[in-house]
């Protein structure tokens, strides 16, 4: 929890020995599971090159949507800031515009006597998630290298790595306490904000190297029949991806990064932002297909014996590669695959196989190869383009600042009137993905059914437990249901049936019921609420939240990394809204309550649950009487034109702002609604006039 705030709960939950906590990993793994069993019969359904040419097509036009919008190709006003001169050639340093303001640092490996005459091969590198980027070691080997065997390599700074820290001129402190420092967790903090602008940060990862390509083009040593794209770990992502979305590169070399999805989610492996390129399970594509899209092209698939990317997955995805080079005629030296006998990490095997690929597809005959000593390594300064070693202490435009300007033209274009009615509800249903899959909102279904898991006491009011499957793999009657709301009563009385009053208050908590009704404080004033008995009490943990929490000591639950960041990255890879799933929750519990007599809801929501209330009070306004949003989020813009952001990636719906706001949603609840104690961007109480100032926004009658 942040510091400051007047809430404090344990995000410990104590339903474990139920075995709840997998509930939500398991029904991604049945999903990925099912949909690649289609994937399969589509696959198997190819047995000829016409076939393999439609089955590349869809493929393409999924990755296509994925990786979009793209911006336009403004000029990259590139510049040589210095030259280290070498034996073997030299290393230019450069800076170039990838979008308007955006400054890329680049190293450029140019072998001895390449002056244009006679162009040689290109290569665009790709850094994995070392800080140092393009000086790591690693990164600086692999170029020299491929300048060794006669190829011109640009290796470029990812966003927050190298010389392009994002956050170098914010205080430290907020930089600290919001996890933005190393570059995977800052990686997340940029992909969440652009999520809430409809844009993907792999996206905005692979334009950089798209136009590192366009620069790699401009220079007259480069022939370009033959361009090839490399990296490892993460930039074995973007080699992926890059590979997938651009047709210029005519190579490709992954290393320790292709598996397949399924492989990374049995084995618990939350991944980066940028690598949930969303609707990709949806569309029923594997890592493999971003190979396939490009066959019979050639490359290589690199990875280590011992490492923590599945290489059974790899093996897999070869072995689907291969089948469509067979197909297309192409010869088996065009696709191969290499394991180095290490842990994971782009060690000299795989390197040298690489360039071993790459010298024999551009006509080269067999590379010279260097040992690792054989290759000079410079410190970091050495290799700087900028003279404090940080673009944007050189006048580049943090991402922040770019996803600000995005998020607060799609407000203006809204006009600055407030979105109400059908126009809300329907924008609303869009943007949390509620019509798309498991039914409609409330009421549309018949109610679902509850389990007893036992009861617990909190001092005096006993307080029974159920399990409400919300969901099911393919209809009320399968015995596979997988999620499941937990749904707590107050009540002084024995047994375990459902036995509500017709006026009752549910509980939506910030991170679990259990844990902050165990706070005598907090219980007491909500299950005393307006006077009458403890009976009329519930609270609800939502998937993922309280008894499903999926937590572990190396991953607690506001760990920027962690298991409920993974689980909203697969609702992105499916196309969905892992908010708009916690929503469902909450609603097909309101179809449950009804069923069983209940005329009227008091919704109380704290934090998270605050977010949650908002919409469910909004899409359930037969049942919803009232809503008290304890500590809610001000707005989605306010999220967007912040530095950082605290709240957890799960809370921000793609592409919400181009429709709506919260304050929409507020407005639209009326005399229903009641803000207590607002919190801002990194989950802090707002100052007084600033607390005043978003209820008025919210036009929140009694607030």
């Amino acid at each position: 929890m942040p510091r400051g705030s007047s809430f404090q709960a344990s995000a410990t939950p104590t339903l474990t020995n139920h075995h709840y906590p997998h509930a939500v990993i398991d029904d991604y793994v049945a999903r990925i599971r099912a949909m690649r069993r289609e994937r399969r019969a589509r696959l198997a359904a190819v047995r000829t090159r016409a076939q393999a040419l439609r089955y590349q097509e869809r493929v393409q036009e999924a990755i296509g949507r994925a990786f979009s919008p793209r911006p336009p190709r403004t000029p990259l006003n590139p510049r040589v800031t210095g030259v280290i001169e070498r034996d073997w050639g030299r290393i230019e340093k450069i800076l170039f515009e990838s979008r308007p303001g955006v400054l890329v640092s680049a190293n450029l490996y140019v072998p001895q006597g390449c002056d244009g005459r006679r162009p040689l091969p290109g290569v665009v590198g790709v850094c994995g998630h070392a800080d140092t980027g393009k000086a790591a070691g690693p990164y600086q080997s692999y170029p020299r290298r491929l300048a060794e065997a006669g190829f011109v390599t640009l290796i470029i700074d990812p966003y927050n790595q190298g010389e392009r820290d994002q956050y170098t001129l914010l205080p430290k402190e907020l930089r600290k306490n919001l996890s933005c420092q190393h570059c995977c967790d800052a990686h997340n903090m940029m992909g969440k904000q652009l999520e809430l602008v409809g844009e993907f940060f792999g996206m905005w990862r692979a334009w950089d190297g798209m136009r590192a390509l366009d620069y790699l083009l401009s220079r007259a040593e480069v022939d370009p029949r033959h361009l090839g794209v490399t990296g490892n770990s993460g930039g074995g992502t973007m080699t992926s991806w890059l590979w997938g979305a651009d047709e210029r590169f005519t190579m490709a070399a992954p290393s320790c990064f292709v598996t397949t999805f399924a492989s990374n989610l049995e084995n618990e492996l939350p991944a980066d932002n940028e690598q949930y390129p969303p609707g990709v399970l949806g569309a029923g594509l594997e890592m493999a297909d971003f190979y396939i899209a490009r066959a019979p092209k050639p490359s290589i698939l690199l990875g280590q014996h011992l490492d923590f990317f599945d290489r059974r997955g790899l093996r897999e995805a070869h072995a689907e590669l291969a089948r469509f080079y067979s197909l297309f005629g192409a010869p088996a030296s065009k696709h191969e695959l290499f394991f180095g006998p290490q842990g994971h990490g782009y060690s000299w095997h795989n390197q040298q196989a690489m360039v071993a690929f790459f010298a024999r597809q551009a006509g080269k005959g067999r590379a010279r190869q260097l040992s690792d000593e054989q290759i000079e390594k410079h410190a970091p300064q050495a290799l700087w383009c900028t003279p404090q070693g940080n673009t944007v202490r050189a006048g580049a435009k943090p991402i922040f600042e770019c996803t600000a300007e995005i998020a607060r033209a799609q407000a203006a274009k809204r006009g600055g009137r407030p979105v109400a009615g059908a126009k809300l509800l329907a924008a609303v249903r869009e943007i949390l993905n509620l019509d798309a899959r498991a039914g409609s909102p409330a009421g549309a279904k018949a109610p679902p059914h509850y389990r007893a898991v036992g009861p617990v006491h909190y001092g005096a009011p006993r307080v029974a437990r159920f399990a409400v499957e919300t969901e099911y793999p393919s209809g009320p009657d399968d015995p596979a249901a997988r999620i499941r709301a937990f749904l707590m009563q107050a009540t002084g009385k024995p047994g375990f049936t459902l036995d509500p009053a017709a006026r009752v208050t549910l509980y939506l908590p910030h991170v679990s019921a259990e844990a902050e009704l165990n706070q005598p404080k907090l219980a007491g004033a909500y299950i005393q609420k307006d006077g009458r008995g403890p009976e009329t009490f519930f609270a609800l943990d939502p998937r993922g939240l309280g008894a499903s929490m999926f937590t572990d000591a190396n991953n607690p639950f506001f760990m920027p990394y962690g298991f409920d960041y993974m689980f909203h990255g697969h609702g992105l890879l499916f196309g969905e809204s892992f908010l708009g799933r916690r929503v469902f929750d909450v609603l097909r519990t309101l179809d449950l309550l009804v069923s069983h007599g209940v005329r009227e809801v008091d919704l109380v929501g704290v934090g998270q649950g605050a977010h949650l209330a908002a919409y469910a009070a909004l899409l359930a306004p037969k049942t919803v009487r009232s809503a008290r949003l304890v500590h809610a989020p001000v707005s989605y813009l306010s999220w967007a034109t912040a530095p950082v952001v605290a709240w957890p990636a799960a809370n921000f719906p793609r592409g919400v702002l181009a429709k709506y706001d919260l304050p929409d949603v507020y407005r639209a609840l009326g005399r229903k609604l009641t803000l207590a104690e607002p919190w801002n961007e990194r989950m802090e109480p707002l100052k007084r006039a600033a607390a005043a100032q978003a209820r008025r926004s919210a036009a929140a009658a009694g607030a």
